[in-house]
């Protein structure tokens, strides 16, 4: 399993594709297939069956998965950066910003 610069809950902008330049919060991370659904971003239309859980049915509409690669987080200033990694004297791996060297939570 491959390792990702974001993981859920982080805040995100798309840098290629429809959604470019909007920015989201990560709801789901789909590892196996290196994407990520990013809340309100890649918005897709699906048509629904009627069901016992919605008998009405319908159209909807869904956020749709982003590939990672076309993601970059956003700092706490709300400008995009790369992550580095970096390893502390307690050989706890941590992620910061290369923008501005800032460590990220």
């Amino acid at each position: 399993m491959a390792k990702f610069h974001i993981k859920t809950g982080d805040t995100v902008m798309v840098i290629a594709g429809t959604s470019k330049g909007k920015s989201g919060k990560i709801i789901r991370m789909i590892p196996k297939q290196s994407r990520a659904v990013v809340e309100g971003l890649n918005m897709v239309t699906k048509h629904q069956k009627p069901s016992a859980s919605s008998p009405q049915g319908g159209i909807t509409k869904m956020e749709a998965p982003i590939h990672v690669s076309n993601l970059m987080l956003v700092d706490g200033a709300g400008n995009p950066t790369r992550v580095g990694r970096k390893v502390n004297e307690k050989g706890e791996a941590s992620r910061f910003a290369k923008k501005t060297g800032d460590t990220i939570k």
